[in-house]
Parts: structure tokens; sequence; C-alpha cells
């Protein structure tokens, strides 16, 4: 197994399609696959090292900006969904209608700053991205060869899952604190292993999946605590807040028990770790890990 080519590929032809046809008033699975994919171009180009060139500096910085537009456009997505799976509360019926209210206008205000962000770089993106796609293509095509540090596609991409992996073992201690971006780092690996042939089907990949898929919730659910707690006006004991607070807090627990059990299987750090050291203690990844990066070595 290497590189696959098709799967590198793949984000810039669905980028360049959705910037072509993306409706005024985009739907959830427009959004999410212009986040994801964005993503997942961003991880390729920085594995690879082909974001040192005008052209590739330049689709990522207008790709930055579409993606974080869409994130609060999704956003709103997944915070109305949230909402409205609160159970029925006696007397809080006015708050759930109002929050729910509160986060479609948002969703409406964020969509049309992502329009106008798609209006203003879709045409030059696009030409950027056939560039970029070229460059892959010329990158993957002299992959037997090696370039002036002696590396090819392949190795390079498994330098930098490496690169990631040893980042995974720190910090020493998971919380509240540092839970999410700790995710940012499990997704960016994870995008950089999916590049290998039958990636998905390999241990490692898929919990880092569901681990990067429980701390999302967690975070979301949390936001949407924070927004009900400032845009409701609510009594003291207000059963809408605590019924949010209690889900975002067995989502938590639930997120945490996962990362660290990821760590301590796949990368097996050690729970012993001084609680005053910044630095987790490791014996190594497990095979599940070495396989998974080796199939991009091939």
């Amino acid at each position: 197994m290497a590189v696959d080519a098709d799967r590198m590929q793949k984000p810039v032809r669905k980028i360049r399609k959705l910037l072509k046809n993306m409706s005024t008033s985009p739907g959830q699975d427009e959004v999410h696959d212009l986040r994801t994919n964005s993503r997942r171009i961003e991880a390729t180009l920085h594995a690879l090292s082909l974001d040192s060139g005008r052209p590739e500096r330049q689709a990522l910085k207008q790709i930055s900006k579409l993606r974080k537009r869409a994130g609060k456009v999704r956003d709103m997505d997944v915070l109305t969904s949230y909402a409205s799976q609160v159970p029925r509360l006696d007397g809080e019926q006015e708050c759930s209608v109002d929050l729910l209210e509160y986060l479609g206008a948002q969703r409406q205000k964020y969509a049309k700053k992502l329009d106008l962000v798609i209006k203003q770089y879709a045409s030059p993106l696009r030409k950027r991205l056939k560039q970029t796609s070229r460059q892959m293509d010329k990158a993957l095509h002299r992959n037997g060869s090696r370039d002036s540090s002696g590396n090819t596609v392949n190795t390079k991409a498994a330098a930098s899952a490496l690169h990631l992996l040893s980042e995974l073992t720190q910090p020493a201690h998971l919380g509240r604190n540092n839970l999410h971006p700790y995710r940012l780092k499990v997704k960016e690996l994870r995008n950089v292993l999916e590049m290998a042939e039958n990636a998905k089907e390999k241990e490692f990949v898929k919990r880092l999946g569901e681990v990067k898929d429980a701390i999302g919730e967690w975070h979301d659910r949390e936001e949407l605590l924070t927004i009900a707690k400032d845009v409701l006006n609510h009594r003291p004991n207000c059963q809408l807040l605590a019924e949010l607070r209690k889900t975002a807090d067995a989502k938590f627990k639930t997120a945490l028990a996962l990362a660290e059990s990821m760590r301590k299987q796949f990368l097996r750090v050690s729970e012993r770790a001084d609680k005053r050291s910044s630095r987790a203690n490791t014996r190594g990844p497990a095979e599940p890990v070495w396989s998974a990066t080796a199939a991009l070595a091939a």
C-alpha cells in the first residue's frame, strides 16, 4: 500500500464543484462537505510539503477563510439539532422556542457571510485549485524519484504522520482546558493517515475517528450551554439549563474516557505520569499505529 492518488485528489474536485454549484442558502450536506474537504486539502498539502508555492499559499489562505465561514454555519446546524433533542420540560417551552429561534437567526446570518466569501473567491480559487491538482499529480508521478532532501511523496506523508503522532502523546493530562485543542491534532493525524490505500480499514484510524467525534460532540454541547446562558432570561432554577449542563457533563466524561483509552492502548501513554509534570511518559506506539503509518510509506 502507499499514498492513494484518488484520495488526495478527491477533496480538490469536490471543493471546485461546490464553489461552482453551491446554493445561496447552502444545505447542511453542502456546508459539511465544504468544511471536511477543506480540512483534507490543508492536511494533504502540509503533509506532502506542497504548501510553499505562491499559488498553493494563496489557495490555502482562501480555503481557510471558507472553512471558517462554513464552520459557523455548521455549528448552528449541529446546535439546532441538539437543542431540538432536549426532552420536553414543564414550564420551559418558551425558553426552548427562543433558543431555537436564536440559533436559526444566527444560521441565516452566517450563511449570508459564507455566500459573500464564496462569491468573492469562487472563480480565482477554482483556478488555483486546478493548479494545486496539477502539483499533486506531478508529485505523485515522480514518487519513485527523490527530491533535493532525498524524500519521496510516501516518505513525506509518513514523516508527517510520525510528527503528528508524537504530538498526540502530549500533554501528560487531558482535561476541559485542552481536550478540544487535542481533537484538532487527532483530526489532522487522521486526515494524513487516510491518504493511504485502505486506510479506513485500519484499527487505529477507526479509533481516531471515534475520539474525534466524541470530543467534537462534547464541545458542541458546551457551546450550546454557553449560548443558552447568554441569550435567554432564565429563572435561577431553570430546568433547561440544568438539562443542557447535565448532557454536556456526560459527553465530557465519555470523550475524555475515549481519548485516554486511545492514548493508553495505541500510544501506550503511562497513567502513572507525575501530576505536576507537563510531559507524558510513553513506551512507544503499539503495532496498529505502526501499521497505519507504514501504509503511507509502502
